[in-house]
């Protein structure tokens, strides 16, 4: 950012700053209310900025990432007006189906992209389910699932056709590193994540927090959901929160503070929301983190030179960006030394720091729902029950394809917490397997386990290479991608991240790392490893191919 725009950066972000506390003092007549407030609504802009000044935003990034982190937060905030939420998904459609062509060329592409399953193929076995039971109102079921299958579909093909490259070799004259949506999808997120902590400044620091209107909210005040017309569920939240922090804070591409920042954002984030998934989500980064740099440190030393191969001259300018810029290699994590120490050891902090000042010693072991009681899953597990009991005594249509009574499947149980004559809540899976099982039937599980395979191999196969079949000179999948993917697995079991939806911020960063990796990251030949003092003075990379991420 230029001093020409920081000045009136920094003068509207003092107003609204000001403003927050104004409101406060204004709505509790306190001086130290007031005061919390405008520290929080600080906190809240320095997100944005942190999120404002990361090198390789681009705008198909950003306004995809905003849309989808958007269209999540309105599922809680505009709960009663969901026609709200259905103006951001036309708005989806239009930019989608416009990013997306040529549709059938890209469309061809899906089956072998592990997030395409996950996000659409119970989509697409939940519309034959809906069809095929022939009950009152079936047949709107079907055509609301159809729209949702429209729009996430789209959503794919969009990124899937920026991010390719063409097979006939044409390039985009700007650079492979404004094909990467990745960046600008976590700076959505983190202008998403401030935005809630702005609005919900005058409770930030309190110990009960301000709540959207409905009854799963009420029992949790004590977690930080945003503010008066803007909230977001806690757990998505810290979700967000993980992966932006995955996609940043792993790559040696952005400076060093923007690094400690979005650590610095993860733990508050993850304190005030109380959310277990959420640790646990950031807990499997930390460990795959420092497992990817042990093994390529170790590959690295057995591979010639004590390196896994660079990329030279000889290779297309476009290749060695690839590995030196925003969202590549991030070859340097090889080297073994106090800059790489420090990185592993970023996260580990992170969660100390959650477990003990953030409180997480507390809210890890706590049944959120029963005084004295032991169910730390708040419970799910009873949903998953109910879940087992419909298929069972559903038809083959249903145990096939999915359940079909309404468009996302929810479920209902006599112990939801509600009183007993009714409504019942409509509870939501929080399991990302269950909830393919429940969408999308039998077939709707296995395309779950493919979906998860397939990103799996796409995260792990520079691994899987370089370390079992001992072939030096791999390219690996972006750190970011390949940790992020790993880490993603535990959360299957409590959360529905994986498999897309209105709430699916993390379902598309982890689709944009794999279309990124699959066009980007196929095993090179090994190149003979030169040290600089005798690297030929015309091999050294030209002024385009990007920063070194080696000072980073």
């Amino acid at each position: 950012m230029s001093r020409r725009t920081a000045i009136p950066a920094g003068a509207v972000a003092v107003v609204l700053a000001v403003l927050a506390a104004i409101l406060e003092h204004g709505r509790t007549g306190s001086v130290s209310e007031s005061a919390e407030a405008f520290a929080a609504a600080v906190i809240a802009l320095g997100v944005v900025g942190l999120a404002a000044s990361l090198r390789g935003i681009t705008l198909r990034g950003a306004v995809t990432g905003g849309l989808f982190t958007l269209a999540g937060i309105l599922t809680w905030t505009a709960t009663q007006h969901p026609i709200v939420i259905w103006a951001v998904l036309f708005v989806e459609v239009v930019v989608f189906a416009v990013w997306g062509r040529p549709w059938l060329r890209t469309l061809r592409e899906l089956p072998g992209l592990g997030g395409a399953w996950l996000g659409l193929s119970y989509w697409v076995f939940g519309v034959l389910g809906a069809l095929f039971v022939l009950r009152a109102g079936h047949l709107t079921v079907a055509a609301q699932r159809l729209a949702y299958l429209g729009v996430f579909t789209l959503a794919v093909l969009a990124v899937v056709a920026t991010t390719r490259r063409d097979r006939d070799g044409d390039r985009d004259p700007a650079g492979d590193r404004h094909r990467d949506l990745s960046v600008g999808m976590a700076a959505a997120i983190l202008v998403g994540i401030g935005a809630l902590l702005y609005f919900g400044a005058g409770s930030l620091f309190d110990e009960l927090h301000a709540i959207p209107d409905s009854a799963s909210a009420r029992i949790m005040r004590n977690r930080f959901w945003g503010g008066p017309g803007l909230f977001y569920h806690p757990n998505s939240l810290a979700g967000l929160v993980v992966i932006a922090a995955v996609r940043v804070g792993f790559d040696r591409a952005f400076a060093a503070w923007q690094r400690v920042g979005v650590a610095a954002v993860a733990a508050l984030v993850l304190s005030i929301s109380d959310s277990r998934t959420g640790f646990v989500f950031a807990t499997a980064a930390a460990f795959a983190f420092a497992a990817v740099v042990l093994l390529r440190h170790w590959t690295g030393r057995k591979s010639r030179g004590g390196r896994t191969g660079h990329a030279t001259d000889s290779q297309p300018s476009e290749q060695r960006r690839s590995e030196t810029t925003v969202g590549g290699q991030d070859g340097d994590l090889d080297r073994w030394g106090r800059p790489a120490l420090v990185a592993v050891a970023m996260p580990f902090l992170v969660l100390v720091a959650v477990f003990t000042i953030g409180g997480g010693s507390d809210f890890l072991f706590r049944d959120r729902f029963t005084a004295g009681g032991n169910d730390v899953t708040s419970g799910r597990t009873d949903t998953w029950r109910q879940v087992w009991v419909d298929w069972k005594h559903a038809g083959w249509a249903e145990k096939t394809f999915g359940d079909a009574r309404t468009s996302r499947a929810v479920v209902h149980r006599d112990d939801d917490g509600a009183p007993k004559e009714g409504p019942r809540r409509d509870l939501n899976t929080d399991n990302a397997a269950v909830g393919a099982f429940r969408r999308g039937g039998v077939l709707g599980a296995i395309g779950f386990l493919i979906g998860v395979a397939l990103l799996l191999w796409h995260a792990l196969r520079g691994l899987w290479q370089a370390v079992v079949l001992r072939r030096p000179g791999v390219r690996h999948p972006a750190t970011w991608f390949t940790v992020a993917a790993a880490a993603a697995v535990p959360t299957i079991m409590t959360e529905d991240w994986v498999i897309g939806g209105t709430n699916g911020a993390i379902w598309l960063v982890l689709l944009a790392g794999e279309v990124r990796s699959k066009h980007l990251a196929e095993p090179s030949a090994v190149v003979p490893v030169q040290t600089p003092s005798s690297a030929p003075a015309e091999t050294a990379p030209s002024a385009d191919s990007g920063r070194d991420t080696s000072r980073a």
